[in-house]
């Protein structure tokens, strides 16, 4: 278990960011109850190692919930877990030449590195993540290649490290086991920065989500706005009386078209003394009354001067 967890932070710790800020806070609050739960007296009774234990993991999954939540504070505890890691591999290195004459000077280089990371976290979160879940990652496999190799002897030796306590020094073995850490850290922030936290971003989802708050909370002014104005408009008075009619408005002009024109000749049309002259032959009336017709003389289209009868029958107008 220890080494798939490790797998997971070592390669895939910032691709799965939200899984690792909640086992971080599970790790922190579970150890720290634990700690105290099972070294003190809880309400002047010693607690046994199962009942601690409970205690401890409740406790750490309301700190897990916390750091998943709140990403500053998910952040500062990767931070601190990575300033912790990088103190205790400080010690472990310096073993064949410093030696601290007590507890204060581990002590103090653990809780400097712890909160100097947790504060360069917060202001590039990013790439010390990635840093932090590559190195947390490889001490897990580490830890759990010690406990098949050795039976967690190099664990054993960094407890007592931290305790300024005189230990024997390592064999081959340990410090081959100790040189497998920073290998697999150095790998597993290639394989996170080349792989498989290219392109993904935290901070792009949280952006997203305070654009789509900031634009609700546009959206509700606006509508707040309009919903005032419409209560300081004052009402209209209704209007007395019935309504007229609305007046009709003029009609369209109709369609009139226009006439043809009529072509006329000269003849097409009888003259009176063309008429009078066959009156004057079915009356049997000489033919003088054609020359001296008033009628002729205002008509506009006819000839002035008697036709000349046409032999035949008379025609009857």
């Amino acid at each position: 278990m220890c080494c798939l967890f490790g797998v997971v932070y070592c390669f895939f710790g910032y691709r799965c960011f939200k899984a690792v800020l909640f086992l971080t806070g599970l790790l922190f609050g579970s150890v720290v109850i634990f700690l105290l739960c099972y070294r003190e007296r809880v309400l002047e009774t010693q607690l046994s190692a199962g009942a601690s234990a409970g205690i401890a993991l409740g406790i750490g999954l309301l700190c897990g919930l916390v750091a998943m939540l709140v990403r500053s504070v998910g952040l500062f505890l990767v931070g601190l877990l990575l300033g912790l890691l990088l103190a205790a591999a400080a010690l472990l290195g310096s073993a064949p030449y410093y030696q601290p004459g007590s507890v204060w000077g581990p002590l103090g280089l653990l809780l400097g590195g712890g909160l100097l990371c947790a504060l360069l976290t917060l202001r590039w979160p990013r790439p010390l993540t990635t840093l932090a879940t590559a190195v947390t990652g490889a001490a897990l496999i580490a830890t759990a290649a010690d406990y098949f190799a050795e039976l967690l002897l190099l664990g054993r030796y960094v407890v007592e490290r931290l305790r300024a306590a005189p230990v024997p020094p390592l064999c081959w073995r340990s410090w081959a086991l100790l040189a497998l850490w920073p290998l697999l850290s150095l790998m597993g922030v290639l394989v996170q920065w080349r792989v498989t936290a290219e392109g993904d971003s935290h901070t792009e989802v949280v952006i997203s989500r305070q654009r789509r708050r900031v634009q609700l909370m546009r959206i509700r002014q606006q509508e707040d706005r309009k919903e005032k104005r419409r209560k300081k408009r004052p009402p209209r008075a209704p209007l007395r009386g019935p309504r007229a009619p609305p007046r009709p408005g003029p009609p369209d002009p109709a369609y009139r078209r226009r006439p043809v024109p009529i072509k006329r000749f000269n003849g097409d049309v009888l003259s009176p003394s063309y008429i009078q002259s066959f009156r004057d032959r079915q009356t049997g009336s000489s033919l003088s009354s054609f020359m001296a017709s008033p009628t002729d003389a205002d008509y506009e289209y006819g000839s002035r001067g008697p036709l000349t009868a046409c032999s035949g029958p008379p025609v009857r107008v």
